[in-house]
């Protein structure tokens, strides 16, 4: 398995305990669809390694969780700021015109008005605001994902429908 066939489900923060638990950060919008989960890989060396889950305890978008043969804080504290990843076949899925930031690289933006802006380059993701950046004629747009902004995704047509307010494309032009 390899970092390209999967998503991050999160990090780890720190050990929890001197049992072996770990204390990670649930980078995920619904932390409550992971709770049965039997196994991740942790990037360890630039490597996925499969480590089996023992018990994981939800507390809102963190999770303590105990990994099978990690049984001692020191062995669990070797662990602490590792990102623990699942393949991409186990995304939920999602309703129609949804997308997952990955899918949608390389995509087309569509807006409602001015017809084609570029392709999808890359999304930035921050605790403010997730940006889609596009490469609008050699030009980096970045467009902000709301609901109010980004309307739809086309996965047939690989395109990305928005409704851009008026002057934001002229900010990056001028």
């Amino acid at each position: 398995m390899n970092v390209d066939a999967c998503y991050q489900l999160g990090y780890v923060i720190k050990k929890h305990g001197v049992k072996g638990e770990v204390s990670v950060l649930m980078d995920v919008d619904n932390p409550e669809e992971y709770i049965d989960l039997e196994s991740v890989f942790v990037e360890i060396n630039q490597k996925l390694v499969p480590f089996f889950i023992d018990s994981i305890q939800l507390r809102g978008d963190k999770a303590v969780i105990k990994f099978e043969d990690i049984d001692d804080g020191p062995s669990a504290d070797a662990l602490k700021s590792k990102r623990i990843y699942l393949p991409l076949t186990n995304l939920p899925k999602l309703k129609k015109g949804q997308f997952y930031y990955h899918e949608i690289i390389d995509y087309e933006v569509v807006d409602k008005k001015l017809g084609s802006i570029g392709q999808i380059k890359g999304v930035y993701t921050s605790n403010m605001q997730d940006l889609i950046t596009v490469d609008h004629k050699g030009i980096e747009v970045l467009i902000p994902i709301s609901d109010d902004l980004v309307k739809f995704a086309d996965h047939q047509a690989r395109q990305v429908n928005v409704d851009l307010p008026d002057g934001l494309l002229d900010v990056y032009l001028s």
